[in-house]
């Protein structure tokens, strides 16, 4: 068992990916475009008590899910979402730290506990604190969740936020002239091998396969979610013949060939071939 699948309590550990969903417009029409994408099935979907989402399964394990914006002024984006053990703990260490709680956490029985929070500059993050469901089933295998980092404009305000609310280690890597730090959950020798998720740098953002038709000027700070893919490039054809569009084109990597999407509903998610 590695650090991104440490048991604490039952959960993964504290600040590690967890969980992801997304929020659409028309969960029918997610349904399709990521059944046929990543093939992945559903489930008949909740009741009204939890939002009317349905959970999406990978070789019958829980990838992920997608659920319908209560209100059409949200956005339509993918969200991931950050364990804890305490999570009402956790969103005060967040509001303590000059980030804020856009949802504060709240039951949502039995499955566990969740919130909304933003950090400093205002990228969206989720928390959870497991009930009966732990989170992903599977994970950094194709059509299921494998990485995530936060697109920021200022490392200096964000990377002692994440470092101090979360206890991460932190790496700095030069990925061909970006500037690109990696974290470790508390208690992991940081570094590659125990990375759980990044921060790169919105400005000056050049090398593939974060393009500027990627990352406008004025794009905000935000999280950005991957998948596993088998076969990156087919993932782009895919993209297109399913309605969405190929933000950023498959490009090699040290890590993997990378690629980002928009779905054909207008949230964004990134995969890594490798």
């Amino acid at each position: 068992m590695d650090y991104a699948e440490r048991n604490t309590g039952g959960g993964y550990a504290e600040g590690v990916p967890c969980w992801a969903d997304a929020m659409l417009p028309d969960v029918e029409g997610g349904k399709r475009f990521y059944g046929e994408l990543f093939g992945w099935t559903f489930d008949t979907g909740s009741g009204p008590e939890y939002g009317h989402g349905t959970q999406a399964y990978s070789d019958g394990l829980p990838v992920a899910a997608l659920a319908p914006k209560a209100d059409g002024r949200m956005p339509t984006v993918w969200t991931v979402y950050l364990a804890s053990p305490d999570a009402a703990a956790l969103a005060e260490r967040i509001k303590g730290a000059g980030g804020s709680m856009i949802t504060e956490v709240m039951p949502v029985e039995p499955f566990g506990s969740m919130g909304l929070a933003a950090d400093p500059e205002g990228a969206v993050f989720g928390l959870w604190q497991a009930g009966t469901h732990q989170g992903f089933g599977k994970q950094g295998k194709p059509g299921s969740y494998c990485w995530t980092e936060v697109y920021s404009r200022d490392k200096d305000l964000v990377d002692p936020f994440y470092e101090h609310v979360f206890g991460y280690g932190g790496v700095d890597l030069d990925l061909d002239g970006e500037d690109f730090r990696i974290w470790s959950p508390a208690g992991a020798e940081p570094g590659p091998d125990t990375a759980v998720g990044g921060r790169s740098l919105l400005a000056g953002l050049t090398p593939a396969p974060v393009s500027d038709r990627y990352v406008p000027a004025r794009m905000p700070a935000h999280f950005l979610v991957y998948f596993n893919v088998a076969d990156a490039d087919a993932s782009a054809a895919a993209v297109t013949r399913l309605g969405g569009r190929v933000q950023a084109p498959p490009a090699d990597t040290p890590y993997g060939r990378i690629a980002v999407f928009t779905d054909n509903q207008g949230a964004t998610f990134a995969v890594l071939q490798g």
